[in-house]
């Protein structure tokens, strides 16, 4: 298990986000945000300390983690840009537009940019199937998506 540089510091930390939500029904997860929040990612050592604390295996906190499209187990960029795959965004011609995005940043979907600049991400809906297709910018939903704004989206997180 490898711990981050401030073993010390991070238990603490850990132990202090744990104690505040142990009493509650179902803590995992609003344990898990709180983490996440704390270090922008769940850090694969706090999984153990976390299935220990709450009598879950490592296995049950790992599905959770890897479940959720919000919880990474690692650093995300400066922007996270999620762009919807669904149905009605494929059939508006999302899928040319994901190609173009991709190429333009020079990453591929659940990678980061080696600069840190930009994380992208697909999801499965964001609920604007009627302003297809549609993207998600550090948390911002935008609609009606095409090689002009595809474009500009590039360049805003790549700024």
């Amino acid at each position: 298990m490898t711990l981050p540089a401030t073993d010390a510091d991070f238990l603490l930390r850990l132990d202090d986000i744990i104690a505040a939500h142990k009493g509650r029904e179902g803590p995992l997860l609003p344990i898990l945000h709180d983490i996440q929040e704390e270090w922008g990612h769940i850090p694969e050592a706090a999984q153990p300390v976390l299935a220990e604390a709450l009598g879950m295996t490592r296995a049950e906190v790992y599905g959770v983690v890897s479940f959720y499209h919000d919880f990474r187990d690692h650093p995300h960029g400066r922007h996270v840009l999620r762009l919807c795959r669904a149905e009605a965004c494929q059939s508006m011609g999302g899928d040319a537009l994901h190609e173009k995005l991709q190429r333009l940043l020079g990453i591929g979907f659940g990678e980061t940019a080696k600069d840190g600049s930009v994380t992208l991400e697909a999801v499965y809906c964001l609920g604007l199937c009627a302003c297809s297709p549609s993207a998600m910018l550090d948390g911002e939903v935008i609609g009606r998506l095409d090689e002009t704004r595809i474009a500009e989206l590039a360049a805003e997180v790549r700024a």
